[in-house]
């Protein structure tokens, strides 16, 4: 198959991974009765829509009274991380498209080239609503799967348990 196939149809799993994680983030009831293994699927379809915002974080936080928060955002974080390779795809598919069209793209292609893995871990560990842009880069600039998915999950689940902690406190 030819590469620019190859790369049309990642774009296009990873928009329809997106609206169908977008459709099914809104119903978060329905993973709160699933435990712990709903959290993590909150988690991974939360994060797997690209560019538009799900509600997984606020989610995360309201837990963290109801739930071990370190267990929720471990869990959560994990979940979120395996999301995040939504962008990643899109990115690793998405030369012909996206390369070199978008600001904020580059920049974030310009930290990765830099500081590698350590930019993904940082990027994921701060609230960032444009996290997308990070992963798509990384996926741009040929960045292992691996190290992308590692550093992605570290920072995320850093996140998860100081929002899980947060709720905990103070709710």
């Amino acid at each position: 198959m030819e590469e620019k196939t190859k790369g049309m149809l990642a774009i296009l799993g990873a928009v329809l991974i997106t609206l169908l994680a977008f459709a099914l983030s809104t119903n978060s009831s329905a993973f709160y009765s699933l435990g712990y293994l709903g959290i993590f699927l909150l988690g991974v379809i939360s994060s797997a829509t690209v560019i538009l915002p799900a509600p997984g974080i606020a989610s995360l936080f309201f837990l963290g009274k109801f739930a071990d928060p370190l267990f929720l955002g471990v869990i959560f974080g994990i979940g979120s991380g395996i999301g995040e390779l939504t962008g990643y795809m899109a990115g690793r598919g998405g030369n012909y498209v996206i390369d070199g069209k978008n600001k904020e793209i580059e920049k974030h292609k310009k930290a990765i080239r830099k500081w590698g893995p350590l930019a993904i871990f940082f990027l994921a560990l701060i609230p960032n609503p444009v996290f997308d842009f990070a992963g798509i880069a990384a996926g741009l600039v040929r960045m292992p799967p691996w190290q992308f998915l590692l550093s992605c999950c570290a920072g995320k689940v850093i996140k998860g348990v100081a929002l899980a902690y947060a709720g905990f406190a103070w709710l």
